[in-house]
């Protein structure tokens, strides 16, 4: 056998185990090695291949079976105005009372004190006594009195300091003109429709329903002691309180011409569609 043939056609196995067995040990597992490592890597493909493309076979199989689900759509409906309040009309003031009489007058003496003139312009005129000046008291002009009247204040001035209007701490519940959100009731349930979001627990949920709060307008306009008088859950009532506290100053209402605290109550209905 020619070297150099043998040579160019052996490989390194075939020079290791020259003049060896061969039918089985080391060489046989030489010579099957590349064959398994081509395999697996023909199997790995396929393998690869078929878990990219399987939502593609599966679509092809049995058709696109999943549904979107639409968000849910929410329509917020303004309520009508609750029915007018019938005006209280308040009873007619009593009649003033009679003005007291005057009181009596102290009896006074006209006393002129001592000036210095001329004699040519001197007036002669009766000075009183000590005696009667004790009974009468000394005034600028002799008048009749009772000497037994207290002293009257006339000439003493009044304050002019400036006066605090006072408020009431009663809560009335209905008075002869209501307290008004700025604008007007359509304007309040525009408010309340822009400011509150619906929590994502009722959404979940689809509730919906009224909400029934109610409020206090103080003397100056301000909105306190908010209280849930009809419930819904899932986070719609608590909003609906943040809503609410957060609104601005109301046109307080007035009873006899005075501004006073009344207590007023919002309906408000939460539609989810």
């Amino acid at each position: 056998m020619d070297n150099s043939k043998y040579l160019a056609t052996a490989t390194l196995d075939d020079m290791v185990f020259e003049g060896r067995n061969k039918e089985y040990g080391a060489y046989r597992l030489r010579k099957i090695y590349n064959s398994h490592i081509n395999r697996a890597i023909v199997i790995a493909i396929i393998l690869f291949v078929i878990a990219l493309g399987a939502p593609v076979i599966r679509k092809m199989l049995f058709g696109d079976t999943e549904t979107v689900k639409a968000p849910p759509k929410i329509t917020v409906v303004d309520l009508e105005a609750p029915p007018s309040v019938e005006k209280v009309v308040p009873p007619p003031p009593p009649p003033p009372d009679a003005p007291p009489p005057p009181p009596p007058v102290r009896s006074t003496v006209k006393f002129t004190p001592p000036v210095v003139k001329r004699d040519e312009e001197v007036r002669q005129e009766e000075i009183p006594d000590v005696e009667q000046l004790k009974e009468v008291d000394a005034g600028t002009e002799t008048v009749k009195g009772d000497p037994n009247a207290p002293p009257t204040l006339e000439g003493i001035e009044e304050g002019t300091g400036p006066v605090e209007e006072v408020f009431e701490n009663k809560v009335y519940v209905a008075v002869e003109k209501m307290p008004e959100f700025p604008g007007g009731q359509e304007a309040m349930y525009k408010y309340l429709q822009k400011n509150y979001r619906v929590p994502s627990a009722a959404l979940r949920a689809g509730v919906e329903g009224t909400v029934v709060l109610s409020i206090v307008v103080g003397p100056t306009g301000e909105v306190s002691d908010v209280q849930i008088l009809k419930k819904l859950g899932y986070g719609l009532d608590e909003e609906a309180v943040r809503v609410v506290k957060s609104m601005p100053k109301w046109n307080p209402g007035e009873q006899n011409g005075r501004k006073v605290s009344v207590k007023y109550t919002i309906p408000y209905r939460i539609s989810i569609k």
